[in-house]
């Protein structure tokens, strides 16, 4: 299907670029391919505040100078942190590729890297790509965004699901905008709903897993510390989207697990804060796994963290 298909006029692109020349650049290109409603910024806290305000059907963010916050904006917005629409269409651009780079992109959740300086037809078929072979979404706690297969470091267990996609809906579908609004309201609703519960149901169970971690690491360990952080991080985490979601017990449950976390960082009674912390755990997965039973519960937590510990004897024996 060529691009001649597709019409663009009524499609909303939001371009970051901190160089004014890069910027008209960009915007240039797309308007040869019959965009006409972009607008740019240039500064990260700028690219925030428009997506905040109305998101976009794309955003094109240039990654040199500020790889690791433009990383991690994308990583927030798909985690639903940023905006109505955490499932935009986000292509990163970048000047040179190297790992590092790519990994962080990746991990973003971004949909694509496309390196500089590119040709109108370059922009043109990745944008059309995302509009008709889009990768289905995966999410799980640590990333939200198109399934890696290839990243066999990610759990596969994962389902992935179509992520609602404005863009195509204007350009493909030329839908009317009372139409668009309306169906992408619907889709949004249920994807943010899906995004919460599948959260939710992985947090709960990396809260679990760290529990499990900690019973048997030695307090003063460094690895130790990172834990309970991150336990804690977590525990927070889940009561946030628990008080949106209207999961009562688990708010309770989250509430009492970041207490645990928190006497252990103060050094305060070990054993009591361990024990709060079991059975805040369970109880707390089991709130968003009321399917499990205790011992099925118990065995997969156990099977997840012998392949941690495999993994991080793996490391020390490397370093």
């Amino acid at each position: 299907m060529g691009m001649s298909k597709l019409s663009f006029d009524s499609v909303d692109v939001l371009i970051y670029d901190p160089v004014p020349a890069n910027r008209t650049a960009t915007r240039a290109a797309l308007y040869a391919l019959g965009f006409r409603r972009t607008e740019m910024v240039s500064t990260p806290d700028a690219f925030v505040e428009a997506v905040q305000k109305r998101p976009p059907d794309i955003a094109l963010c240039e990654a040199q100078g500020a790889a690791d916050e433009v990383c991690a904006i994308i990583q927030q917005m798909r985690q639903g942190g940023t905006g109505d629409n955490p499932f935009i269409a986000i292509i990163v651009t970048a000047w040179d590729k190297n790992t590092g780079l790519i990994n962080k992109v990746i991990s973003s959740g971004a949909d694509d890297l496309l390196l500089r300086p590119f040709s109108t037809a370059l922009l043109g078929q990745r944008i059309e790509a995302i509009i008709e072979r889009r990768k289905g979404f995966v999410i799980t706690t640590d990333y939200v965004g198109p399934n890696r297969r290839r990243d066999e470091s990610r759990p596969s267990d994962a389902e992935t699901f179509e992520p609602p996609n404005s863009l195509k809906m204007k350009a493909k579908d030329k839908l009317s905008a009372e139409a668009i609004a309306r169906r992408l309201d619907g889709e949004l609703k249920s994807a943010r709903e899906k995004l919460t519960r599948e959260k939710l149901r992985r947090d709960a169970f990396q809260v679990c897993v760290l529990w499990r971690l900690l019973q048997d690491a030695m307090p003063a360990e460094a690895q130790t510390m990172r834990d309970i952080v991150k336990l804690e991080t977590l525990a927070r985490s889940i009561g946030a989207r628990c008080v949106d979601a209207g999961f009562a017990p688990a708010l309770d449950w989250s509430q009492q697990v970041a207490a645990a976390a928190e006497g252990l960082a103060r050094n305060m009674d070990r054993n009591a804060a361990m024990h709060l912390l079991g059975h805040a755990a369970l109880s707390l997965h089991l709130v968003f796994h009321p399917e499990k039973t205790p011992a099925d519960q118990v065995s997969e937590i156990d099977a997840t963290v012998a392949i941690i510990r495999a993994r991080h004897q793996a490391q020390a024996l490397a370093s």
